[in-house]
């Protein structure tokens, strides 16, 4: 998928769109990808002498492709739009620099009514930058 039909699946955009493409979407997971741009503004304020992502932007690529990938079910209404209920067993390992590109890794653990728990692994290259747990919610707009 490409930026264009991303954008056609959730409400996220530029600034605050942490994808790129879908590289891969199967049945219980997805596979998104999104390049750091070098001139992004955060960079400015984010250890300027010695720029990193924040951890927290990882989180959220990672939740934006799960919500492209609950989209993509096909089973919530189109009128709901996913929500970040719950973030756990988050592990940071990598710094990720500016420049650098991102595979994410979103794998669904279970589905509970309207509530989907997933893991997510966040990679720069073969090494993992970071881990989680978390549940997104289809609500009401």
């Amino acid at each position: 998928m490409n930026l264009d039909e991303i954008k056609a699946c959730i409400p996220h955009r530029e600034p605050f769109l942490w994808l790129d493409e879908i590289v891969s979407l199967e049945e219980n997971g997805i596979h998104a990808r999104k390049v750091v741009p070098p001139d992004l503004d955060l960079f400015r304020g984010h250890y300027p002498d010695q720029p990193i992502l924040p951890g927290v932007i990882l989180c959220e690529a990672a939740m934006q492709a799960s919500a492209v990938f609950i989209a993509k079910s096909g089973i919530v209404a189109d009128d709901k739009i996913p929500v970040a209920t719950r973030l756990n067993n988050t592990k940071f390992r990598r710094m990720v620099k500016p420049g650098e590109t991102l595979d994410i890794h979103v794998t669904l653990s279970e589905k509970l009514g309207a509530a989907y728990f997933f893991t997510g692994k966040v990679m720069v290259g073969k090494e993992t930058a970071a881990r989680m747990e978390f549940a997104v919610t289809a609500t009401d707009g």
